[in-house]
């Protein structure tokens, strides 16, 4: 059961009273769904917390992901679908398209065509971490911003972006249809803090005639983007401090063209005169298409700008600085253009084209039909990984990964003479990975569905998850791809060290077979989800299922039962390879145990003769070492031992003629008692008694014993001394 925990909340949330409640709230006002046509962005999550907009009420539902993902909230049945409602104290008067949360997490913007309403999200506290404790209805504090320009029926809101600066006041980026950005605080929300005309024309006269001529030829802005901060360019640092960071601000016009300003909102800088139009590489006689409606700036280094246009077609374009040698030649030809001054220049390193409705298998007379849909385009950063972003329109949703970044940076970060692989690069790694995640419009006669809400989850503990709101409010949870993820970095004890002993051919070849597989069963089109309206009067005719079915049939036949037979022919062809170079190696194997059998014979005749050799060698180290003690016995000069050995000879020498004396004198003693018994017997004759007999028997075999122990003593001196 705790296997299968950390997916809890993907099937819980589907089930969800939230959505229940908005489905509600939209049956019973139908008409206010109808009011904005297109995709709405009507949802964000923080910290775990999933927030919906709901336009009926003009309210968020928020619920925490992972107190549905926890063990606790799945035994509690009646706390599952626990939500709060975060009403608004002066609710906005217009339909809220998007919402957008701040980088300091503290505030929402509500934004809609017609205003933008800026909502103060509550703090949070409580075991759970809910809102004010975890009462059920909150009310917020909400600001209307610049209701003196969007009131206006001539004018509209176009965009809107928070600065990007988490450290300063937070400031809204709104570009207005009058072809201007401006910069609005929430400490004067009526008044703009900073003003950018994106006019081409320096005129004042006719301001609304000559918007819509512009607009009419696609001279107006129709989007922005900021940039990642870097330091002061060359052209502004004798205008700014050389230590101040400033934001690059990308401008897209609908005839495709991308200008250029710098914004520091800190200290009361003013932003740059917008520069361009940023030339593009290479060229084009059309400048890349017109219909342009969304652009988006990768944060990476270099940056990658998307422009996006209505017709589905993407460009990724290099940001590249411009080099000191081309800085004079730029300046020369361009002092007859608009552009006066020195700027990036975009590479389209690649353009592809989005299959918003399906494409199907259709007669001649019937392709122009099909290619005629058209739509506006959202761009969204993944917060996931910086090379992949996703796209929402009326159709559906894709995903795009850019997987020849990698190589790009280190291409850039190389020396001069490696950068004649560039058209190496752009062959082998030039097409990126996109998914065609939701189609809500599969064919361009059934009416579209787009979708509420677009969310990529950003906790690592829930799992990487894309949510899609349907125009039903429908909850979907679409997986993504992991194969444009980066790999992990190995660990350390998993690193092996490459010496002088490892081959080098070992590591290009290690992963060949399953890379080579892996890329013939690589699909460039795939089979999306497919939804289609609410209303059942609009299903589509039995032809046009037909085809559908014929389309998603082809899919499945061509990337995937076709590169399936593909894959197993190439495994067939690797199998008969290995299975010629198992056999070869066995023939080896069994070569090398032959040798080894040989080898082990031959080992032991030399073990043999080893141990006759040591016997022999131990026989003439000691003859050897017998002949060395009879040298050294044999030398004139004494040792230290010989001459301890002398004095104790000396020493026993003089015992010896001591002990001879001693000898003499008993002898001598003997004598004399011998002549004076014989005399005294001579004379008269002694009678003992037995005692007496016995003490003088005693005497007698004592010294007798110990005469025979002298003797004894002095033989072994004898024959110690003749050694």
């Amino acid at each position: 059961m705790a296997a299968f925990a950390g997916q809890r909340w993907q099937r819980e949330l589907p089930r969800h009273s939230i959505f229940k409640k908005l489905r509600v709230n939209q049956a019973s006002e139908p008409s206010v769904s109808d009011k904005v046509s297109g995709t709405r962005d009507l949802m964000f999550s923080l910290n775990g917390d999933l927030f919906i907009w709901d336009d009926t009420i003009c309210a968020f539902y928020t619920t925490n992901l992972r107190q549905l993902n926890s063990e606790e909230e799945g035994s509690q049945g009646g706390r599952t679908h626990r939500h709060q409602t975060l009403l608004c104290i002066n609710p906005p008067r217009f339909q809220v398209c998007q919402v957008l949360l701040s980088p300091t997490q503290h505030y929402v913007a509500l934004v809609g065509q017609r205003g933008v309403t800026v909502l103060e999200l509550p703090q949070q506290r409580g075991n759970r971490s809910e809102f004010e404790g975890g009462r059920a209805e909150i009310n917020c504090k909400t600001v209307p911003m610049a209701e003196c320009f969007t009131s206006s029926a001539s004018v509209s809101l176009w965009q809107a972006a928070w600065y990007p600066s988490e450290t300063e006041e937070p400031h809204l980026a709104l570009l207005i249809s009058d072809n201007t950005i401006r910069f609005y605080s929430l400490k004067s929300p009526q008044f703009p803090t900073e003003f950018l005309s994106l006019s081409q024309s320096d005129e004042d006269s006719g301001v609304q005639t000559k918007c819509s001529y512009a607009a009419s030829l696609g001279e107006i802005a129709v989007a922005f983007d900021f940039g990642p901060a870097l330091s002061v360019p060359r052209q502004l640092a004798g205008q700014r401090s050389k230590d101040l960071l400033v934001h690059p601000l990308y401008v897209l016009y609908g005839n495709g063209e991308t200008y250029l300003s710098y914004a520091n909102l800190a200290r009361g800088m003013k932003l740059s005169k917008p520069m361009g139009p940023l030339p593009m590489y290479p060229a084009d006689e059309n400048n890349y298409g017109s219909d342009a409606c969304a652009i988006l700036c990768l944060p990476c280094v270099p940056n990658i700008l998307v422009i996006a246009t209505e017709t589905g077609t993407l460009y990724h374009c290099v940001v590249l600085e411009v080099d000191e040698d081309e800085k004079e030649t730029r300046s020369v030809e361009w002092q007859t253009t608009r552009c006066s001054q020195v700027v990036p220049s975009l590479y389209v390193f690649e353009c592809l084209e989005l299959e918003l409705t399906l494409k199907l298998a259709t007669r001649e007379d019937e392709d122009s039909q099909v290619s005629h849909f058209t739509c506006p385009i959202r761009l969204h950063r993944d917060p996931l990984y910086l090379h992949r972003y996703h796209c929402t329109h009326e159709a559906g949703v894709h995903s795009v990964g850019l997987t020849w970044f990698n190589k790009l940076h280190r291409f850039l970060q190389s020396a001069e003479e490696d950068k004649d692989s560039l058209q190496e690069l752009s062959a082998s790694e030039r097409s990126c990975v996109v998914e065609h995640i939701l189609c809500t419009r599969p064919l361009g006669s059934i009416p579209s569905a787009p979708v509420r809400g677009f969310l990529i989850v950003s906790d690592l503990s829930l799992g990487t998850t894309m949510i899609c709101i349907t125009s039903t409010y429908e909850c979907l949870l679409l997986p993504l791809l992991n194969s444009i993820r980066p790999p992990s970095p190995p660990l350390l004890c998993s690193r092996s060290d490459t010496g002088q002993g490892s081959s080098p051919l070992h590591g290009p070849t290690r992963d060949s077979t399953e890379q080579h597989i892996r890329n013939i069963l690589a699909r460039s089109s795939n089979n999306p989800l497919i939804l289609k309206a609410g209303d059942k009067d609009t299903s589509p005719q039995p032809a046009e299922c037909l085809q559908l079915l014929s389309r998603a049939t082809q899919v499945f036949r061509e990337e995937y039962i076709l590169k399936q037979d593909m894959a197993r022919e190439a495994l067939q062809r690797r199998v008969g390879l290995l299975t010629a170079q198992n056999n070869k190696q066995q023939e080896d194997v069994a070569l090398c145990g032959e040798d080894r059998k040989s080898l082990r014979e031959e080992a032991k005749r030399l073990a043999d003769k080893y141990k006759d050799g040591k016997g022999r060698q131990e026989a003439i180290m000691g003859r050897v070492r017998g002949l060395l003690v009879c040298l050294h016995r044999q030398l004139p000069v004494l040792s230290d031992s010989d001459k301890e050995m002398r004095k104790e000879l000396q020493s026993i020498i003089e015992k010896l003629s001591l002990l001879d004396s001693s000898i003499k004198q008993l002898h001598t003693k003997m004598e004399y008692r011998r002549k004076r018994a014989d005399m005294s017997s001579t004379t008269a004759e002694t009678i003992l008694d037995a005692q007496e007999r016995k003490i003088v028997q005693g005497s007698l075999k004592e010294q007798g014993e110990q005469i025979a122990d002298m003797m004894k003593h002095i033989k072994d001196v004898k024959k110690h001394i003749r050694f």
